[in-house]
């Protein structure tokens, strides 16, 4: 009785292991044809990348997207007190993602950045990346090497300010 009973059980595990396979062919099969359609086009067709918003060519790549500017960003000497507190938000809201150093973790690093880019566009960008990313052409050269976006950290002005003191002092302000 057990011996009938382990030669019945073999042959359900075979026709479900031959059930399993015919559906694991039929749904691979499935997915690769269901990508089909032309790969070719036309060179007509194909056209260049586009801004994801319509005032791109508006874009100042000197100042960024948003309301900071040459007249309501003016630096100084390094605010110490300020340059603290901005190291405190960084460390919780950026450094998982960047480094001090010119190494790229997720984002770029952070040396030097404050000799590259004007006060302004940095304010700009940290409190408003999204529309940055889509204009900027250097930015946008940036994540194709990064991969990520940066996301919008919801930071106060004053918050995008203590960050930019931090980001002076990495740099070697006064």
């Amino acid at each position: 009785m057990l011996c009938t009973y382990l030669i019945l059980d073999s042959k359900k595990q075979s026709n479900m292991k031959k059930i399993s396979l015919m559906l694991l062919f039929i749904s691979s099969s499935i997915w690769m044809f269901s990508c089909g359609g032309s790969s070719e086009k036309s060179a007509s067709s194909v056209e260049a990348p586009k801004s994801m918003v319509p005032d791109a060519e508006a874009y100042d790549p000197k100042r960024g997207e948003g309301k900071f500017n040459e007249s309501n960003v003016q630096l100084g000497a390094l605010d110490a007190a300020m340059a603290k507190n901005g190291e405190v938000i960084a460390n919780t809201k950026c450094l998982s993602c960047h480094k001090l150093t010119d190494e790229r973790l997720v984002g770029p690093g952070w040396k030097g950045v404050s000799e590259r880019r004007t006060p302004y566009w940095l304010m700009n960008f940290i409190t408003n990346p999204d529309p940055m990313i889509d204009k900027d052409p250097e930015v946008q050269a940036q994540l194709e090497l990064c991969l990520v976006r940066m996301p919008n950290q919801n930071l106060t002005d004053d918050d995008a300010r203590s960050i930019l003191e931090f980001m002076r002092k990495n740099d070697g302000a006064k």
